[in-house]
Parts: structure tokens; C-alpha cells; sequence
């Protein structure tokens, strides 16, 4: 039996934008994955400042998964009490697909970066692969960094475009150079607190949604 290959892609979203949308788009062609599960947090231990609402933030990303097929929005740490910490949810993920579903767990280069600082991170990295996106100015090097890479990992895989890195936990990582989208979620948050244009930066039902619900409109704009 062939198992499935489904990426998580976990994140805040506070907005979702077309970054996030064409990263994820880009993952499922690279590694010929069968989806592409988005996860928003619900009560994340590292961000909250100017944090919208975890029911609107889930909202958004099912508004925006609308336009794909392959996407999937996941409810599992919106509807779990406390801290949203990425074991957990993991843990609980793998129990679900069992044993019929390779998982690759998808994320910024300097999120992966910052994995020491995650709760029960060697646990992290050693529970799921890992589909780091790269983009202008950090590049496949900088994963060198991390204490969770060794040394002498990094080699081609499939593409130019995909390099493969050996972790030190039985897991590997595919670094994926995606395409540079100039779209941060703080900018478009500042944006809205200015009263100024966000069109063009994400969906325009995920536009409409925030103008509906008045999200954003008191940010500070640091």
C-alpha cells in the first residue's frame, strides 16, 4: 500500500495572505504531496501581540483554502484549551493518520531556526519531517545553524530547487526555495490600522471578512 504524503502547515495566519497560499501551492508541486493541511494556533506560546481572534483567524484560512482543492483547514489546536504547542498537535496528528501517512511539517527557515525555543523540541524534531521554505535574504546555509542539522547534511534532492538535509534525530528536512512574495502579515495589519489598501495582498473574501469584522483597525503600527 502506497502511504500518503501530507504536509502541515502550521502557523498564526493573522491574516492569511497570498505568501502563505503560493508557498503552499509550490510545496505540493516539489514533493507531489497529496495536501496541504493548514493549522492555524489557537493561543500560541511565542505570539500575541495584536493576535486576532483564533474563530476569526480559523475563518480566514477556510476562506482562503476555498480556491484549492488540495488544501485542507484543520480545526485542532482552535478547539484545544491552553497554549497551543506544536507536540501536541503532532502527536495527536499522527495517531489520526496512523500508520498510512508520511507527515511533513512545513515552515519559514527562521521559524525552524528557532526550534530550540519551542516546547519539547527535540520531541518536535524528532516526531515528523520537515519542508523548510527559504526565501531572499536567508538561504539553504543558514539551516547549518541549527544544532538539529549535521554538519556535512546538505545534499541535492529531486530538483534544483529542493536540497535535502540530514537531522540528527532520524528525520530528515527538505530545504524548498520558494518564490519571494513581498507579503508579511504585519505589514497588511499596519495597513489596516492606517486605514489604507491591502487589495492585491491577500483573497478578497479574506479582505471582506476583515472589513466585516473589523479586524485590525486598532493595531499599533510598531
Amino acid at each position: 500500500m502506497q502511504l500518503r504524503s501530507i504536509g502541515l502547515f502550521g502557523g498564526t495566519f493573522n491574516p492569511v495572505h497570498y505568501g502563505h497560499l503560493r508557498a503552499a501551492e509550490e510545496v505540493l508541486t516539489a514533493f507531489s504531496l497529496e495536501k496541504v493541511v493548514f493549522i492555524p494556533s489557537c493561543n500560541p506560546p511565542l505570539k500575541k501581540q495584536g493576535l486576532a481572534p483564533s474563530d476569526d483567524r480559523l475563518e480566514m484560512v477556510r476562506l482562503a483554502a476555498e480556491s484549492n482543492v488540495r488544501f485542507e483547514v484543520s480545526d485542532i489546536e482552535s478547539k484545544r484549551q491552553g497554549l497551543s504547542y506544536t507536540i501536541w498537535t503532532l502527536k495527536e496528528l499522527l495517531q489520526d493518520y496512523g500508520d498510512h501517512a508520511v507527515l511533513y511539517f512545513i515552515l519559514g527557515m527562521d521559524s525552524f531556526l528557532d526550534l530550540p525555543n519551542w516546547y519539547q523540541a527535540l520531541d518536535v524534531i524528532s516526531t515528523v519531517n520537515f519542508i523548510i521554505l527559504t526565501r531572499p535574504p536567508l538561504n539553504e546555509n543558514e539551516i547549518l545553524k541549527s544544532p538539529y542539522v549535521d554538519a556535512d547534511a546538505l545534499s541535492f534532492y529531486a530538483s534544483k530547487n529542493v536540497t535535502k538535509v540530514k537531522l540528527k534525530h532520524k528525520k530528515d528536512a527538505f530545504l524548498l526555495k520558494v518564490t519571494a512574495i513581498d507579503i508579511s502579515s504585519t505589514q497588511i495589519r499596519q495597513l489596516i490600522s492606517r486605514g489604507e489598501s491591502v487589495k492585491y495582498l491577500l483573497p478578497e473574501n479574506v479582505q471582506s471578512y476583515i472589513i466585516h469584522k473589523g479586524l485590525y483597525r486598532e493595531q499599533s503600527t510598531e
